[in-house]
C-alpha cells in the first residue's frame, strides 16, 4: 500500500464506556452523566467524526442498554462491543478486538475514553498528522499540569526520549513527582495495537491488563512511537464527582457559546 493511500484512508476509533464511576453517587453509568445537556460520551464521539473518523466502536459494559440508548442518534456510524467483566483499560480494548479483524493493520486507530468530554478534535487531527508525518506506530498526546495526582506519569529518559507510561498505583516517590501525565489519548496502527495488546500481562499490583502497556511493548519491538504534549490542561478534568461534573459541565458550556458567538462573526 502506498502512503498516499494510508494517508487518505479515514481513521477509526474505540471509546472505553464501560464503567459505572462508583463516586458519582448515581446508578447511572458514568458516560451518561450529562455535560453541556447530553451524556458526555456525546461530545467524545463527536470530537471523533470531527476529526475525520468514518467509525466508531464504542465498549460498554454496565447498564450497557443506556449507553447504546444514549448514542441512538448517530445511527450505523456507532458501534458497540460488549465488556462482559471490568479487567482493566487493557482488557476494555481487547474487547473491541472482533470489531476490527477486517480492518486494514495500517489503519490509524484512536483509542479514548468516554468520559473525557472537553477533548477537541483539534487534538485528535494534530495526533493523527504526527502519525503519519513520522510513520509511527503508535502516538499519545500527553499534557503537563500542575497537580498530577491521580494519573499515570510520562516517563523519559536522560535524553527526553519517551520510556513508558507508569499508571499511579505501581510508581516510585521519584516518578510521582513527574509532571507529565497520561490523559489517555492514544492513535495506534491497528495491527500494532491488537498485536501488542496479545502481550500484554496482567499487572501484578491490580490483576488489570492496562492499555498502557503497549507503548513500552512497541517500543520493545523496535516500532516508532511518537509523543506530543499537545492536550490543554483544562480538557483532561477527570470526572470522579458530581463536583467534578459541575465544574466540566461550566467549562464545556462557556466554550460551546464561545464557539458560536466566533460562527456568527465569520
Amino acid at each position: 500500500m502506498t502512503d498516499h493511500q494510508s494517508e487518505s484512508r479515514a481513521p477509526q476509533a474505540i471509546i472505553l464506556a464501560a464503567g459505572k464511576g462508583t463516586r458519582m453517587q448515581s446508578d447511572l453509568p458514568k458516560v451518561c452523566h450529562e455535560v453541556g445537556g447530553r451524556p458526555m460520551v456525546c461530545a467524545v464521539v463527536d470530537a471523533c467524526l470531527d476529526s475525520g473518523c468514518d467509525r466508531v466502536v464504542v465498549v460498554v459494559g454496565y447498564k450497557q442498554e443506556l449507553v447504546r440508548e444514549a448514542l441512538e442518534g448517530y445511527g450505523d456510524r456507532v458501534e458497540f462491543a460488549v465488556q462482559e467483566e471490568q479487567l482493566g483499560t487493557g482488557h476494555a480494548v481487547m474487547s473491541a478486538k472482533d470489531a476490527f479483524t477486517d480492518v486494514d493493520d495500517d489503519t490509524d486507530v484512536f483509542v479514548l475514553c468516554g468520559d473525557g468530554p472537553l477533548i477537541r478534535s483539534a487534538t485528535l487531527r494534530t495526533m493523527l498528522d504526527l502519525q503519519r508525518n513520522s510513520e509511527a506506530s503508535a502516538t499519545l498526546a500527553t499534557s503537563t499540569i500542575e497537580d498530577p495526582g491521580g494519573y499515570g506519569r510520562i516517563v523519559r529518559d536522560s535524553s527526553g526520549a519517551f520510556v513508558r507510561i507508569i499508571e499511579q498505583k505501581n510508581a516510585s516517590e521519584d516518578e510521582l513527582t513527574i509532571r507529565e501525565v497520561n490523559p489517555s489519548y492514544y492513535c495506534v496502527k491497528n495491527g500494532a495495537l491488537f498485536g501488542a495488546l496479545d502481550k500484554v500481562g496482567r499487572n501484578e499490583l491490580t490483576g488489570e491488563y492496562y492499555v498502557t502497556d503497549v507503548f513500552e511493548l512497541l517500543l520493545g519491538s523496535g516500532a516508532r512511537v511518537e509523543v506530543i504534549d499537545a492536550v490543554p490542561p483544562e480538557d483532561i478534568l477527570s470526572i470522579n464527582t458530581l463536583e467534578h461534573l459541575a465544574e466540566v459541565d461550566a467549562i464545556y458550556r462557556a466554550r460551546t457559546v464561545s464557539t458560536t458567538s466566533e460562527d456568527r462573526d465569520e
